[in-house]
């Protein structure tokens, strides 16, 4: 890595001049008493709906859970991409339950991805080691979670690469395809250098995860906030080819849940270095994203797909850009951000959930994991459900959650 701690500091330190006129001070957590008490029944429906699916299915689970077939899960063994996402929600039954079943089935779970703090082969270290051996350390103190989680960040930063500035994400590092690829979904992988950085005192990760911030906001946002899937860079020169996707309907679409992504992420690199210049890219996107939402709160699966407003849903794209707006709005006092968080979760609430079938193990449905390849249309996605809890932890139990995510600002 070639970041030096001037860097850091300056972004950290320097930057928090100016973030006071970017944003008001922050007010203090927000309540479920605030929520209109229809909205607030609702989502206490939904988290026991929630818990009462995962008290019945968790038990028999032995896998990481990657998407539904027939309303079953299917598993992957290793985790895949996603397996941190499973204790993880786990994690978030346990926190809105109390009940002790969750907490000894998170730790289980969680202990099975251990060989993949050592995997250099993927960005997605974030997802599989946040939610789980983060989350594992903050809710029980054992150090050796938080060990786990830094080596996994050790892991990541192999990918960086410093002559564009990014974090590729796909490949071998030795492999030369997809070398000069990046995607938006890096950015929830930032926060686990964040970590990294704090428990160890070694300001060369955050600085990874500040440059990689920096290309992504730099090449992705359109003048109208919208955003790509992928952006190409040359990986020898790092000098910018241009945009592309894998996941959106093509290079001048915009992939919903990528965007979420990009909602998300910024704000918590907003949080973690106080750089009002990711506050304000998390604002564009999230102002795109919300005047793309159709009337019922649903995200198709591409906001500019042909088809769209009447293309198939991605629930998933929903629960996360809710939980990136709750944070954005405690990030810029905006209560409309709020408001609108709270409808996407009402709205995935009400018409999302598995209620109507006996057979479904999931607790969201309706979500589209790779459209153009015809792969999960309309089934049901494991972030899905994490991230629906999370949600709706934040509402009514914002405490709760801050212990597991931590929902704090520089």
């Amino acid at each position: 890595m070639s970041i030096s701690r001037r860097t850091v500091l300056a972004v950290t330190a320097g930057a928090t001049v100016t973030a006071t006129a970017a944003a008001p001070a922050h007010a203090a957590t927000p309540s479920a008493d605030q929520e209109p008490a229809s909205a607030a029944r609702v989502l206490r429906d939904a988290a026991d709906y929630a818990v009462e699916k995962l008290r019945a299915i968790a038990p028999r689970v032995s896998g990481y859970p990657v998407g539904t077939k027939f309303e079953k899960w299917t598993f992957s063994r290793n985790g895949d991409w996603v397996g941190g996402f499973w204790p993880g929600t786990l994690w978030m039954a346990y926190l809105y339950s109390e009940d002790d079943t969750f907490r000894t089935l998170a730790l289980d779970s969680a202990r099975g991805l251990a060989p993949r703090q050592y995997d250099t082969s993927t960005h997605d270290l974030g997802f599989l080691f946040y939610p789980s051996w983060v989350t594992a350390w903050r809710l029980t103190g054992d150090d050796s979670w938080r060990d786990g989680a830094v080596q996994a960040a050790r892991s990541l930063v192999r990918r960086y690469n410093p002559r564009g500035r990014f974090i590729r994400a796909w490949g071998a590092l030795d492999d030369t395809g997809n070398a000069g690829r990046v995607i938006m979904d890096t950015m929830m992988n930032l926060d686990l250098l964040a970590f990294a950085s704090r428990q160890t005192g070694d300001g060369e990760y955050l600085g990874v995860a500040v440059e990689h911030a920096r290309t992504v906001q730099r090449f992705f946002p359109r003048p109208d906030g919208s955003t790509p899937h992928v952006y190409d860079f040359d990986p020898d020169s790092g000098a910018p080819i241009g945009p592309n996707t894998v996941q959106g309907y093509s290079a001048d679409s915009c992939w919903s849940r990528g965007q979420a992504w990009g909602v998300y992420g910024f704000t918590t690199m907003y949080r973690r270095t106080g750089d009002p210049r990711f506050l304000a890219t998390a604002r564009r996107l999230a102002d795109y994203a919300v005047e793309a939402l159709g009337t019922d709160h649903i995200p198709v699966w591409d906001y500019r797909a042909p088809q769209q407003p009447h293309d198939v849903k991605d629930a998933s794209a929903g629960a996360i850009m809710a939980c990136g707006l709750l944070d954005l709005a405690t990030a810029t006092g905006r209560h409309t951000y709020r408001q609108v968080a709270v409808r996407i979760l009402t709205a995935l609430s009400q018409t999302c959930l598995t209620r109507k079938s006996a057979r479904a193990e999931a607790v969201v449905a309706r979500c589209t994991r790779n459209r153009p390849a015809e792969d999960g249309i309309e089934i049901s996605l494991p972030y899905a459900d994490y991230y629906l809890l999370e949600g709706i932890l934040r509402v009514l139990r914002p405490r709760a959650v801050d212990r597991a995510v931590d929902l704090s600002t520089l």
